[in-house]
């Protein structure tokens, strides 16, 4: 299970009902999540499966076609296998790849320019964008109260029966907050109960080398903003970063994304333009546009790795696989 069970007297509310409280769990090693996502948002299994509930339910968009789930999809990591952009309201398309969503807790900012500040508010960009579910608030609201069995979850939950904005942003932030990746080979070496293959090993050397400054363990990213060369989109005109701080110095930067899953969060980039591991490596061997202003220094020159290196790179890279997190029933449909 990736979440352990507190009860407790810490957060409790006026229901007379005992609600189950619950807590991250904190891998040995891992660096102290830079906010308490959960703060102001106590944790606990009763609004976790309101969240979950709501997380599949595509009443949630216009249309009801399309549900968070639609976009960030378990066996894929959270992301949309095999698709640069996801489907949206009327035929319509995302303008970024969906990226895999979990330790969430571990981001100060969310989105691929960061201009989502807080895992409560983060919701409210998909729904109400017009190219993804394209709803409002009010709708959605009206749609849950007229559902008796979110009536009674978020009564339990919540200590009434109101279904309102702040509830439901709370319980979709205590469902996706609670994805955790940390079962990955990787993480079992690191915890003496695996080995790596020969191959692996000496793709985690490769990876030490060349990868870590940016994709540092144990979460695989520095959560920072860079222009890693791959040039802009002529179609998209995405600025990245820029446009949230309207800083020149921010063109064309995107947040670093983790490598844990990898392999299953493909296409890559923010624009989905490479549809292979084989293709990332080989744009930072040989494809870095160095003319560009605000290209990140640690990318001034290519990363000189050799086709063995490269292979071995692959293997490690398949090491990062969360198999527990893409199979566990609590992140699933419910019934």
């Amino acid at each position: 299970m990736l979440l352990v069970v507190m009860i407790g007297t810490a957060f409790m509310r006026p229901p007379t009902h005992k609600l189950t409280y619950l807590k991250l769990v904190m891998p040995k090693g891992w660096p102290v999540p830079p906010t308490n996502i959960f703060a102001n948002n106590p944790l606990t299994e009763e609004g976790f499966q309101i969240g979950r509930k709501l997380f599949y339910d595509a009443r949630l968009s216009k249309d009801s076609n399309f549900s968070c789930a639609s976009c960030h999809q378990q066996f894929a990591a959270f992301s949309t296998f095999d698709h640069d952009f996801s489907h949206g309201f009327n035929n319509s398309f995302t303008t970024r790849n969906a990226p895999g969503l979990f330790n969430i807790a571990w981001q100060k900012e969310l989105h691929w320019d960061g201009g989502i500040n807080h895992i409560e508010v983060q919701p409210l960009s998909p729904l109400t964008a017009t190219n993804e579910m394209a709803e409002t608030l009010e709708n959605v609201l009206k749609k849950l109260k007229g559902d008796t069995s979110y009536v009674r979850l978020f009564k339990i939950a919540f200590a009434d029966a109101t279904i309102n904005s702040q509830h439901l942003l709370k319980a979709l932030a205590q469902f996706t907050g609670s994805i955790q990746s940390y079962n990955t080979k990787y993480d079992k070496v690191k915890r003496g109960e695996d080995s790596f293959t020969v191959s692996e090993k000496l793709g985690y050397t490769v990876f030490l080398t060349n990868c870590n400054s940016c994709h540092k363990e144990p979460l695989f990213t520095d959560n920072s903003f860079r222009n890693n060369g791959i040039g802009a989109n002529d179609k998209l005109k995405d600025k990245g970063r820029m446009a949230i701080t309207g800083n020149p110095a921010d063109s064309l930067k995107f947040k670093v994304p983790s490598l844990r899953n990898v392999t299953l969060t493909g296409p890559y980039m923010h624009d989905g333009r490479m549809y292979s591991l084989n293709k990332v490596i080989e744009h930072y061997r040989t494809g870095i546009n160095s003319s560009q202003p605000t290209l990140d220094t640690l990318l001034r020159k290519k990363i000189v790795m050799t086709n063995q290196q490269k292979a071995d790179l692959l293997s490690f890279l398949m090491a990062l696989k969360d198999a527990t997190m893409i199979s566990d029933p609590r992140f699933k449909q419910p019934d």
